[in-house]
């Protein structure tokens, strides 16, 4: 559907910017809605990492990701430089093995000699969850370029579908986006709270393991040199210099 404006120039409602959106809002809340489109989208910026992997080598990535928060990563191998195609037949030896594991170890994901590949889980145990390439031992050694797109929480989301599914446009997709991350802000602030709990009581219990072992090692030192002293005076008396 479209809509022309005052010089009959046909415009999509979809093609509104943030600051149009910004505009049919009063004046006192333009500036917050333009803050939290700049923070959303701040969240929400995420692309592809490119890592360089040498044959016979293994390249870890890590990512900490709380309990119930969803990740969804995708991976492919990059042609050779110098390749005069666009879309190159990519040689035997560029090919790559990925796991992902959780933090207690548990497999979510393997894949073995591929050339591109995804996952998706829904994290059941909170702290870092490790994804490691290795390639294949190769002689000549090569090294193989490969972008990695590795995403959690609001970022994971597939927005275009969620747009698709509820018929919305522009504007309340916007501010959906913005909910969500607020959310997430929100949940992101209470997790950093009880692990910064949980580190205090660990070094809480680390004082006073500490404290203890060092009483135990001055009892200790102190009990040494009495059964020192007492072994000295009992050789002096023995030998009559006392």
């Amino acid at each position: 559907m479209k809509k022309k404006n005052e010089h009959g120039t046909p415009r999509r409602f979809s093609d509104l910017s943030a600051s149009a959106m910004a505009a049919r809002l009063p004046g006192s809340l333009r500036p917050l809605l333009l803050l939290l489109l700049l923070l959303a989208g701040t969240l929400s910026a995420a692309s592809a990492l490119r890592f360089d992997l040498q044959s016979g080598h293994t390249k870890c990535i890590s990512d900490d990701i709380k309990v119930g928060a969803m990740a969804v990563g995708k991976y492919h191998i990059v042609a050779p430089e110098g390749s005069g195609s666009p879309s190159p037949q990519l040689p035997d030896s560029h090919r790559i093995s990925l796991r992902v594991t959780s933090p207690y170890g548990n497999s979510l994901h393997y894949a073995e000699n591929v050339q591109s590949g995804n996952f998706a889980f829904t994290a059941s145990e909170a702290g870092d969850y490790l994804a490691c390439f290795w390639a294949p031992d190769h002689r000549p050694p090569v090294t193989i370029g490969f972008d990695f797109d590795w995403r959690s929480g609001v970022s994971a989301r597939d927005w275009s579908t969620v747009a698709k599914k509820g018929q919305i446009d522009m504007m309340e997709l916007e501010l959906k986006k913005l909910e969500d991350t607020i959310k997430a802000i929100h949940e992101e602030i209470f997790y950093l709270r009880e692990r910064e709990e949980e580190m205090q009581e660990l070094n809480r219990r680390t004082n006073s393991r500490m404290a203890w072992f060092s009483f135990l090692s001055l009892g200790i030192c102190l009990s040494v040199a009495g059964l020192q002293l007492w072994h000295l005076k009992n050789f002096f008396e023995r030998k009559k210099l006392l």
